[in-house]
């Protein structure tokens, strides 16, 4: 039978993992054999696998709940609110493009950095709803860019997180900052690894793993400050110590890292699929509830959880079993387990039915 190596946002449920996968602490994370599904595909996600080995390319037909979860997307983009959005995001886009290009060629000034940092600002500022500009960013996938776009991306959740911490408006602006350049050092790798089709070697992908002090490195000696050159070399660290380029464990990272961290993960985790749209939330949640906490420094990831779901109260859903419901309360020990009151009086706790859970926010 024939294998092929898959990058993880390509996959599709149904296919088969031809080899185990295991993380970075070489814990596994997927035995060989198994059958993917959409919460295997974020559990990849979750861990930064960027490549599977496959030996069946023969997905299942997408269940009818897939074709449910690009509902709300589609009502997204049908406002005034998001084509405005879209206009904008993708001049911010070119913005960037052209301003990391220079930072990484040598050529950075103030003016350079100030004139991005203004763009996705305003960019930013176009809601003080932080789920209205959630659902608009969620709906800004069109772009293969794993750069540019992606650090847009977590450049404004990042903002948003700083909000729901209720940090200062100086510390929200160069953790804004910090996490546009979070990657940058990736524009120093060859680029015959980074666009490799194929499952890289351990040579290949342990020079992939520089990016970061690359990043680092370039940015204190642009001028950026310690903060923004530190969030970059620390960005793919973990509290447990399984991340990397230095395995710190959680007292030793930068603060401003540990939010970036969240960010980028969740903006890979809602990422829209060739077969349906963006992720619902709440399957993103329950991976950060039952994975994040030894990843993921509480202190961040409970009010960026906590903030998320509670912005869904009263918002329609539909749960895995067809019915259609309201979410009229929220768990805190399980947040991506509310209570949700459907038709007929019925109620659904889902901390206590399991096996329930939301599958699209209608």
């Amino acid at each position: 039978m024939t294998k092929q190596s898959i990058a993880t946002n390509k996959l599709i449920p149904g296919m088969i993992l031809a080899n185990s996968v295991y993380n970075n602490a070489d814990q596994l994370i997927l035995p060989k054999g198994s059958r993917i599904t959409e919460e295997s595909i974020t559990r990849l996600q979750f861990y930064e696998i960027d490549r599977v080995l496959i030996e069946s390319l023969v997905p299942i037909e997408p269940l009818e709940e897939d074709i449910f979860l690009t509902t709300y997307s589609e009502r997204v983009k049908s406002s005034e609110e998001f084509t405005s959005f879209k206009k904008q995001f993708d001049d911010t886009t070119e913005t960037m493009k052209f301003t990391l290009d220079e930072v990484a060629a040598g050529n950075s000034s103030s003016g350079l950095v100030e004139e991005l940092f203004s763009s996705a600002t305003n960019l930013i500022n176009t809601s003080e709803n932080n789920l209205e500009l959630l659902d608009m960013l969620h709906n800004m996938r069109e772009s293969d860019d794993a750069t540019y776009t992606h650090s847009l991306n977590v450049s404004i959740i990042s903002a948003i997180i700083g909000r729901w911490l209720h940090m200062s408006e100086e510390d929200i602006n160069t953790l804004t900052i910090a996490a546009l350049f979070h990657d940058i050092g990736k524009l120093l790798i060859p680029q015959d690894i980074l666009q490799k089709s194929s499952k890289l070697t351990n040579e290949e992908y342990e020079i992939l793993k520089t990016h970061p002090y690359k990043g680092y490195q370039l940015l204190k000696y642009s001028g950026m400050g310690e903060q923004i050159a530190l969030a970059a070399m620390q960005h793919h660290e973990r509290c447990d110590g399984s991340g990397y380029p230095g395995k710190l464990t959680k007292n030793n990272i930068n603060s401003f890292a540990k939010i970036i961290a969240i960010a980028d993960v969740y903006d890979a985790m809602t990422a829209a699929r060739a077969y349906r749209g963006p992720l619902c939330t709440f399957e993103v949640l329950s991976t950060f509830e039952s994975e994040g906490y030894r990843c993921y420094d509480a202190a961040y990831l409970v009010p960026f959880m906590y903030n998320i779901v509670n912005s869904y109260i009263n918002n329609t859903v539909r749960l895995n079993n067809g019915q259609k419901g309201e979410i009229i309360m929220i768990n805190k020990n399980a947040l991506s387990r509310p209570v949700v009151h459907c038709e007929g009086q019925i109620y659904h706790d889902l901390l206590r039915e399991k096996d329930l859970k939301i599958v699209a926010i209608l």
